[in-house]
């Protein structure tokens, strides 16, 4: 099926039938098959048991039913809000299932290289250490610059180098991913990016004595508060953990965001590009 979208003055087509999942498959019966982030407990899935009911045909149940044990934020591609980081009682921390999602949203894929955090100006709370990798300002302003305001409802980016053990990466002290700095979040802030997907585990540091300053940045919560203000970005959303095969290319594309209706901070996710074809170019 294909979609005509207009987008300011531009026109667009989007075929829905063809379109890249940026979504790791999560394996539950294989724990060495999956990313991992701080440690946290592998996902794993065991049959349903319950009043002589087995919930495996391979032990002899009528069908199967498994019960699934995960951590969103560890344990593969996940969708996260504000509620992430704020007081759940509070009426503005929306949670997954809260969350007011068009189904196609602009979305630029770019790629990008991390540098040694000893190589920029840009900041970061805490302050940087020797081994830092960081996505700066000036990288995102320049692959950025050819993209107007309004086509960064949302923006995908991987990180290089970039292959498919991603997805089955064990981030922990020895293994420490890239991050962003102060500048580029404020920066994406500037340009109006609502939703922002992620190859990396995480926006902020793996270890940053809990701080969660990019984070904070992103929803426009006070660093160091957990209750969100009247100028809080609340319909925002962060994707971490995601995979971009290197067979799509850099360019426009318009995003289909699917998640579960949890009311939870955070859930897994897939993250949907579907190529955005100009119009009478």
């Amino acid at each position: 099926m294909k979609v005509a979208i207009t987008l300011g003055d531009k026109h667009y087509n989007v075929n829905t039938d063809f379109g890249h999942s940026l979504a790791i498959a999560l394996d539950f019966q294989q724990s060495d098959n999956q990313p991992n982030h701080f440690g946290a407990t592998p996902a794993i899935a065991k049959p349903m048991q319950v009043s002589g009911f087995m919930g495996d045909t391979e032990q002899g149940g009528s069908c199967n039913v498994n019960e699934l044990s995960f951590n969103p934020h560890c344990n593969g591609t996940h969708t996260e809000t504000i509620r992430h980081i704020c007081d759940a009682q509070n009426a503005l921390a929306l949670s997954i299932s809260a969350l007011e999602l068009p189904a196609l949203m602009p979305c630029p894929l770019i790629s990008i290289a991390p540098i040694n955090a000893s190589d920029t100006n840009d900041d970061y709370t805490p302050s940087f250490e020797v081994n830092d990798r960081v996505i700066t300002r000036a990288q995102l302003e320049q692959l950025l610059t050819p993209y107007h305001d309004q086509q960064l409802q949302c923006l995908a980016v991987r990180t290089l180098p970039n292959s498919d053990d991603k997805c089955q990466a064990n981030y922990n002290e020895n293994n420490q991913p890239a991050f962003f700095s102060r500048d580029a979040v404020l920066y994406l802030k500037e340009r109006g990016v609502e939703h922002l997907i992620l190859d990396l585990p995480s926006l902020d540091r793996l270890n940053d004595d809990g701080l969660l300053t990019c984070h904070h940045l992103f929803w426009q919560v006070m660093e160091g508060a957990h209750q969100p203000s009247p100028n809080s970005l609340i319909n925002k959303t962060i994707t971490e953990m995601a995979y971009i095969d290197n067979a799509i290319s850099d360019g426009f594309y318009f995003l289909n965001l699917q998640t579960p209706a949890f009311i939870n901070d955070a859930a897994p996710s897939r993250p949907m590009l579907y190529q955005a074809e100009l119009i009478g170019c």
